[in-house]
């Protein structure tokens, strides 16, 4: 425990000083700032009655008004899946230098030459990371959430499930990102391939189209081996939406809510931790 704590104030320590925890939250900031200033909504009786977007007038026909409930669900669902974006880009940004960072000549004598394991120095560090890339995502849609609340008077908590998966697929790109930063000891490349694989997810969605398009057998099968192995980025951001909108989703929407991408994604995680440890473990500095 006082491996984890001590790592927990060194990575935040470590962040303040090279701006990247003021960097971290002024970025959310901005956008939570601009979300709050972006939308006015003018509720009669529990329904919009009228709604300005950036300043531009939402024209409401005069039979027809909108209820707030289903106005809430539907900015949450849509704002989920821009979160679900922004958290996991800005997380990687800010932690994918904890491994290089740690592995720079007398940086890494220093830690080495502490009475602790290089697996426990790993994994406080893994955690230590999660907890500031953590307290961004609350932040971030705690904020949120209170601004809609403020603004229609609305509590709708389903809002947060949306904030537990981003985190567990946070939770994974920086266990891979781990893996790329104990291999090359280079921020720049653990922020590329960790993206990189993130939007190559995004496109294996559609594994059996491309594999139907290819004309080799062999090509097929890579494809759809690499759909099972790869996080699933796309199914996930769906559930991030299925989560907030509930019984409202669209059915192909809800689809995403199985667990198999759920646990695939997790083996990927534990599978690029455990390696990740195990190259720390026998790497010579």
């Amino acid at each position: 425990m006082k491996v984890l704590v001590a790592n927990i104030e060194d990575v935040m320590r470590e962040a303040a000083a090279r701006w990247t925890l003021i960097a971290y939250f002024l970025l959310s900031t901005i956008f939570i700032i601009i979300f709050a200033s972006a939308i006015n909504l003018d509720i009669v009786n529990g329904a919009l009655a009228g709604a300005s977007l950036f300043g531009r007038e939402v024209t409401m026909p005069h039979d027809h008004e909108i209820s707030i409930e289903r106005l809430v669900l539907g900015f949450e669902s849509g704002f989920s899946v821009i979160l679900y974006f922004l958290c996991t880009f800005l997380a990687i940004f800010a932690t994918a230098h904890l491994v290089p960072r740690m592995q720079e000549k007398g940086t890494v004598d220093l830690y080495l030459s502490r009475p602790v394991s290089r697996i426990k120095l790993l994994l406080s560090r893994y955690i230590a990371g999660l907890i500031l890339a953590g307290l961004n995502v609350i932040y971030l849609m705690g904020a949120i959430w209170v601004i809609v609340m403020w603004k229609t008077h609305v509590v709708h908590p389903r809002f947060f499930l949306a904030g537990a998966v981003i985190l567990f697929v946070i939770a994974t790109e920086l266990a891979f990102a781990f893996v790329i930063g104990v291999v090359t000891s280079s921020t720049a490349v653990s922020i590329m391939v960790t993206k990189g694989m993130f939007f190559f997810g995004l496109m294996l969605v559609g594994h059996d189209r491309i594999a139907a398009a290819v004309s080799k057998e062999w090509q097929a099968n890579l494809i759809n081996g690499m759909y099972w192995i790869i996080p699933k980025t796309a199914e996930l951001g769906q559930a991030v939406v299925a989560y907030v909108a509930g019984d409202q989703v669209p059915e192909r929407i809800a689809a995403a809510l199985n667990p198999s991408p759920f646990i695939t994604t997790a083996a990927f995680g534990v599978v690029c931790l455990t390696l990740a440890c195990w190259l720390f473990q026998r790497k010579e500095f």
